[in-house]
């Protein structure tokens, strides 16, 4: 066999692997800077429009909602058109949502354009994890972890350079409307991702369920992981604007929360990889933010840096890592991605009701005391179940 041969295989082999995991990443960048680039300018947003404080959550509850309710439509809505056409039809959603967002001025345009990201990002969410596990079957924690990642990094990326193009254009219009560029990029990559891992059929298949308890279980862990998330990109940048931060300083805050992210959301999958046991860094992953917001709770003026990369930490692990487990639980592709699917779409509905509930408190009590408090609370439960998911009872309780 000459060595031009095993040059050109040994390159072909690295392409299929490194180009699905690119597009795969393109896909997660457009995930979250619907959501993360109003924080950082909530400030000037609500001084144009009006919005108060509960109306202003709605920009991330929306999407949340979107992401919660898509899932569960997908085994029976999924089939009528092909995985290829819902994830176009997912990219060019956030698109349009930006586009608007160029040229919007109230706040109910600026919450119906959350609503149109929110449908796109919930549609390319939940067909995400399927993906990922038929593409790389012997890879899991590894493009899970790299999905995770390049989800949040899309986050953190927007709520950093959002206030610095708002201020370089004068326009909050602008710094969120920018964000388009990336479903753009990530069309371009799904066209050109490799023959052999196109699929003309969506993989979902229409199994229920709503009647496995542990099913329900992983999706209320899902759903309080996430909350957490939620109110930070929410009300991390008010929070650290009433302390005397400016706009880009607290969209630098969310910028330092996520560089923390993406090394657990790398980091943790990695190191679980090794064991189908993932408790041990799960725990690691919610202790270290019962630390984060307790430190916020106690002492938010001097150490908010390190409570926000704390935090950030281990909602980058507690992510990846509870995407892995509901994996773990069913050895089939398209299994697993129904139970993803559902996981996600239970659990992005009790994500989208904390915020919502966190802005009502944060107007009632006055402060965000309350709102870290009812955070620390959910996580201490979350680590009271985490021993439930002990791998030699996957079998037993997942019955498919």
């Amino acid at each position: 066999m000459s060595t031009d041969y095993i040059s050109s295989y040994s390159r072909q082999s690295l392409l299929n692997i490194c180009l699905p995991m690119l597009v795969i990443a393109g896909l997660a960048l457009t995930l979250r800077p619907t959501l993360t680039a109003t924080g950082p300018l909530l400030a000037e947003i609500r001084s144009t429009t009006g919005m108060g404080l509960q109306a202003a959550s709605l920009l991330v509850v929306l999407p949340m909602f979107c992401m919660g309710v898509f899932p569960l439509l997908l085994p029976w809505i999924g089939k009528r058109l092909s995985e290829s056409a819902w994830i176009i039809g997912g990219l060019m959603a956030i698109a349009l949502s930006g586009l608007w967002r160029l040229g919007l001025d109230t706040g109910w345009s600026l919450i119906a354009s959350a609503f149109i990201g929110g449908s796109g990002i919930a549609i390319v969410q939940a067909m995400a994890p399927g993906v990922v596990k038929r593409w790389n079957p012997k890879r899991v924690p590894l493009a899970m972890g790299i999905y995770s990642a390049a989800l949040m990094a899309g986050g953190g990326i927007a709520a950093t350079l959002s206030p610095l193009v708002a201020q370089h254009y004068a326009s909050w219009q602008i710094g969120l409307g920018v964000w388009l560029i990336l479903p753009v990029i990530a069309l371009l990559l799904w066209w050109l991702r490799p023959s052999e891992v196109m699929e003309t059929k969506h993989n979902s298949v229409p199994v229920n369920f709503f009647s496995n308890r542990r099913a329900w279980l992983l999706a209320s862990y899902f759903g309080l992981a996430n909350a957490g998330y939620a109110c930070m990109i929410t009300f991390l940048p008010t929070y650290a604007r009433a302390l005397g931060w400016n706009a880009q300083s607290s969209g630098e805050l969310i910028g330092i929360m996520t560089i923390f992210q993406v090394i657990g959301a790398l980091g943790a999958p990695a190191l679980a990889s090794s064991r189908l046991d993932r408790r041990p860094w799960l725990i690691f992953a919610v202790a270290i933010q019962i630390l984060g917001f307790a430190g916020l709770l106690l002492f938010p003026e001097s150490m908010l840096i390190i409570w926000a990369a704390l935090i950030g930490c281990g909602l980058g692990a507690c992510f990846s890592l509870t995407l892995v487990v509901a994996l773990d639980h069913l050895s089939m592709p398209k299994l697993a991605g129904a139970l993803t699917a559902f996981v996600q779409g239970i659990g992005f509905i009790i994500t989208a009701l904390v915020p919502y509930i966190a802005g009502a408190l944060r107007e009632w009590t006055g402060s965000f005391q309350a709102v870290w408090l009812m955070l620390l609370l959910t996580l201490v439960s979350m680590l009271m179940v985490t021993m439930r998911f002990n791998p030699s009872s996957y079998a037993k309780v997942m019955d498919y």
